[in-house]
C-alpha cells in the first residue's frame, strides 16, 4: 500500500534534513499560476506582486530551512527556454532569499542520467511525492512511495543532475 499524498506543507514539516525537488517539464500550467504567468507575460507583474503571490509557499521554505533543513531544487530545461521557465527564472530569487538552492541544467547536458519519468520531491532520502501532470501541463493526481528502491533513484537522479547544473546566478536565459 502507498503512503497518503500529504500537502505540501504537510510534506516539508516532515522533513528532517533534506528536502529535494527534481522539475523536467518546460511548461507547467498549473491552476494556482495561471494568472500570473499572464500578467507576467503581459509585463504587468513586479517582484512585488510575486512575492504576495509567493508568500505563503515562500514562508512555507523559510520555517523549513529554518529548522536546519537543506532545500534544493534542479530544473531540467530545454533550449532555447519556454516562456513558462522564463517566469520562473524571474520568480527564482524569492526562492533563494527564503532559503531554497536552485541549480538550473540544459537537457542536453543530462545525457546519460538515468532519471524517473515524473518531477519529484525526495524527503530524507526516504519518502518520494511525484508530481504528475497532464499533456498540456496541468497537475494531476500526486502519487507517494515509500519503496527505498525508488527513493535510491530519485536521490540518484538529483545528484547527477545538480553536479552538473549551473547555480540559479551563473545561469542566464
Amino acid at each position: 500500500m502507498r503512503p497518503k499524498v500529504p500537502s505540501f506543507e504537510q510534506l516539508l514539516n516532515s522533513a528532517e534534513h533534506t528536502a529535494v525537488h527534481l522539475e523536467m517539464r518546460d511548461t507547467y500550467a498549473v491552476a494556482e499560476e495561471r494568472e500570473d504567468v499572464a500578467c507576467w507575460s503581459a509585463g504587468e507583474w513586479t517582484v512585488e506582486d510575486a512575492q504576495r503571490s509567493l508568500a505563503g509557499w515562500l514562508a512555507l521554505v523559510s520555517t523549513t530551512a529554518g529548522r536546519g533543513v537543506v532545500l534544493r531544487r534542479a530544473r531540467l530545461v530545454s533550449e532555447p527556454v519556454s516562456d513558462y521557465i522564463r517566469f520562473e527564472h524571474f520568480t527564482t530569487s524569492l526562492n533563494i532569499e527564503a532559503g531554497e538552492q536552485v541549480r538550473w541544467l540544459p537537457r542536453r547536458q543530462a545525457l546519460g542520467i538515468a532519471l524517473p519519468a515524473n518531477d519529484f520531491w525526495l524527503i530524507d532520502g526516504r519518502l518520494v511525492r511525484f508530481n504528475h501532470f497532464s499533456g498540456v501541463g496541468e497537475a494531476v493526481e500526486p502519487e507517494m512511495s515509500d519503496d527505498p528502491t525508488v527513493a535510491d533513484l530519485c536521490a540518484s537522479a538529483f545528484e547527477a543532475v545538480w553536479e552538473r547544473a549551473a547555480p540559479h546566478d551563473e545561469y542566464t536565459i
